[in-house]
């Protein structure tokens, strides 16, 4: 027998999606936020006993460790990453605050700017021009860059970033930037824009590569830290790391642009959810994800998540690395509720796991949307909770409502109500807010819900977006840690290049993709994936001359060996005809009398491992299921003795109509009225309403 292991770890808890055979084994544990290796360590203990192995033993029938985090984010949330500084050309200190003049919201007059990860003092210049072909047009001073060594040493700097003028053409100059920075302050992390997003623009370029220099020494700390911990404990193989991108790789890799961690616990969650889709039949989802902290949003259109690069507003930072769309509100299991001058607030401050809620009894005062689920009677201190790790308690939890009625001029009930309904309005907002931005009305989609909090608000948020079915795995509670397990291994780079599609220069496009090819083969090799089975698709970005944003586009597919014999000398004329259908289809019109231009070429590599199996249909005779119990709930309709049944007793073809409470092993379920649940033949759950 050999194991797949897939880990997210969360604001409050570390899901854990174990593979066996067919079998997916699921655990939860909560997060130990002083170091979250200890908690990795900690599910990974249980998991062998529930497999009655030593870990030892466990490692090493373990095929692959993949991993998904949440460290990056939580860095650029709480801004406590390294001290950082940033090197540039003279001329560019202040390029990365105006930020192009983009503002999240033009009509809020009180909007703050974002909090500078560089700020002035630390942004410092030095003299030299490389120009747009890669000549030299000015030598870079030296002596000027050791100048600024001193200063960054002054001010404590751990981490530098170096971003020059178009370094991505010719690198020399940053390179040397790098080779003295070292030689002057031995020990910093040092980040250099050609490696870390080798593209214009270059406020793209500088703002990426800072944020890379911030989160960076963080994310390699704790990456070193949890594999020394995984080799001790007995595990040979490499750790496999979520991207951004959708994809995992080696933690060698990652070490290069950490920034790539970004939001890689929610893109295992949305490769999860395309993998489910796919399976069930549904190729166009709405995703959400409700944690301990953090309610995730993002969408399946056609069967596919793809990875975007170029505008990533991320934490109020461009991040130009390719990132699968998620949208995040701070809305969690843990979000606390409040008054603030009269008004009632939940979230987006949360509990987290220490001290967590009230009714988590572990020194919590603060009630948080947890809270209000067990007032409601959506939870119970008489059921485990997050499977058996611990039971909720009311202690406490009834009192603290109390302080807030009393605040609002209603009762204990009434305020957790309201707090239920508060984070309902934040979250089904947000939802609007997202899909309208895009041009995609809700009502054409299937929500597929996921998380520890997602079922049991998943029906109220799809009744109010007119949606009519909702879909809710099995493995739900940890759904972004088996989809990192659905992810493939993956690089997906690019190079900027700007040429005519009249004239195109064939020999550096070529050129282009065989050095994208060859770095991508290295680290393919060192994970021991053989060429034979790496799928490689070979991209294009492309504009009118003016625009500000390019469209990425197949040009060629290859299995195995590498496949450049696309670019010929037809070449020119099947990129056109791509792009006119590109942009036609996205945007409705194209320029006859213009010829678009070639702006740089990306290669997304891949290679096919073991997934879970997923049953789709409905072909167990329908039957209705039997409740162990009810329960005093409200279910937004008013306190009533509502139906409770136990996940592990429904089979497929089990049906509970609404008012309903499932309690699964880790999540819980609810089914409100005029809302019913049917188990399907994988035993995942159907929810429709009627």
């Amino acid at each position: 027998m050999t194991y797949r292991v897939g880990i997210d770890i969360g604001g409050t808890f570390t899901d854990f999606a174990l593979l066996k055979g067919a079998e997916v084994i699921l655990h939860k544990n909560l997060s130990t936020p002083e170091d979250r290796s200890i908690g990795v360590m900690n599910g990974l203990q249980k998991l062998a006993e529930k497999e009655s192995l030593t870990l030892a033993n466990f490692f090493a029938q373990c095929d692959a460790i993949v991993h998904g985090t949440t460290i990056a984010d939580n860095t650029l949330i709480e801004m406590n990453g390294a001290v950082t500084g940033l090197i540039t050309t003279e001329g560019f200190r202040d390029e990365v605050e105006y930020r192009r003049g983009f503002k999240e919201d033009i009509w809020d007059v009180r909007l703050a700017p974002p909090k500078q990860i560089t700020p002035r003092r630390r942004r410092l210049t030095v003299p030299e021009r490389i120009l747009f072909d890669g000549s030299v047009y000015k030598e870079l001073d030296e002596d000027a860059v050791r100048a600024c060594c001193r200063r960054l040493k002054k001010q404590n700097v751990e981490s530098v970033a170096i971003s020059l003028l178009f370094s991505f053409v010719n690198p020399a100059h940053e390179k040397r930037v790098a080779a003295i920075v070292a030689e002057e302050m031995p020990g910093v992390y040092i980040s250099v824009s050609h490696e870390v997003l080798p593209r214009a623009p270059e406020y793209d370029r500088t703002s990426t590569t800072v944020v890379n220099a911030y989160v960076a020494p963080r994310v390699t700390s704790y990456l070193e830290k949890l594999v020394s911990r995984l080799q001790e404990g007995g595990y040979s193989k490499q750790l496999m790391v979520m991207q951004a991108s959708g994809g995992v790789m080696t933690k060698e890799y990652i070490n290069g642009s950490p920034i790539r961690v970004l939001a890689s616990g929610p893109a295992g969650g949305v490769m999860g959810s395309a993998h489910v889709g796919a399976a069930k039949g549904y190729p166009n989802l709405l995703c959400v994800d409700m944690g301990g902290t953090s309610y995730d949003m993002s969408m399946v259109l056609n069967g596919a998540a793809p990875a975007v690069a170029g505008w990533n507003m991320h934490h109020r930072n461009l991040v130009g690395v390719p990132m699968v769309q998620v949208e995040t509100l701070g809305a969690g299991g843990g979000s606390i509720c409040h008054v603030h001058k009269g008004e009632l607030h939940v979230g987006p401050s949360s509990a987290g796991s220490e001290p967590g809620p009230i009714c988590y009894g572990r020194g919590g005062t603060q009630p948080t949307v947890t809270d209000a689920l067990l007032m409601l009677g959506m939870l119970s201190a008489e059921a485990e909770f997050a499977g058996g790790s611990f039971s909720l308690n009311k202690a406490g939890v009834e009192e603290a409502f109390h302080a807030i009625g009393e605040q609002m001029g209603y009762s204990a009930e009434d305020a957790a109500f309201d707090c239920w309904r508060m984070v309902n309005a934040n979250m089904i907002q947000a939802v609007r807010r997202t899909t309208a931005g895009k041009g995609i009305d809700p009502q054409d989609m299937v929500m597929l819900a996921y998380g520890g909090n997602g079922p049991a608000f998943a029906a109220v948020h799809a009744d109010a977006l007119g949606i009519s079915k909702v879909l809710v795995p099995k493995a739900s509670p940890t759904f972004s840690a088996l989809g990192t397990l659905v992810a493939k291994p993956g690089i997906d780079e690019e190079r900027s290049f700007i040429c005519s599609t009249e004239n195109p220069d064939l020999a550096k496009l070529r050129e282009l993709w065989q050095d994208l090819a060859i770095r991508a083969e290295k680290y393919f090799a060192q994970a021991n994936f053989a060429q034979a089975d790496i799928t490689a698709s070979y991209q294009i970005n492309m504009r009118y001359r003016g625009q500000n944003w390019a469209l990425t586009f197949d040009m060629n597919t290859s299995q195995g060996e590498w496949d450049f014999s696309f670019v010929d000398d037809s070449f020119g004329a099947k990129a056109i005809a791509a792009f006119n259908a590109r942009h036609m289809a996205e945007y409705g019109h194209i320029r006859e009398e213009e010829l678009p231009e070639i702006i740089g070429v990306r290669l997304a590599t891949s290679v096919d491992t073991p997934s879970p199996q997923i049953a789709k249909g409905f072909t167990a005779s329908a039957t209705a299921a039997t409740p162990v119990k009810t329960r005093r709930a409200n279910l937004g309709q008013g306190y009533s003795d509502t139906p409770v049944y136990r996940g592990a007793d429904l089979k497929p073809g089990h049906e509970i109509s609404g008012p309903a409470i499932v309690e699964e092993t880790f999540t819980t379920i609810v089914v409100y009225p005029d809302w019913c649940a049917y188990v399907d033949d994988a035993g995942d759950y159907e929810l429709r309403r009627v």
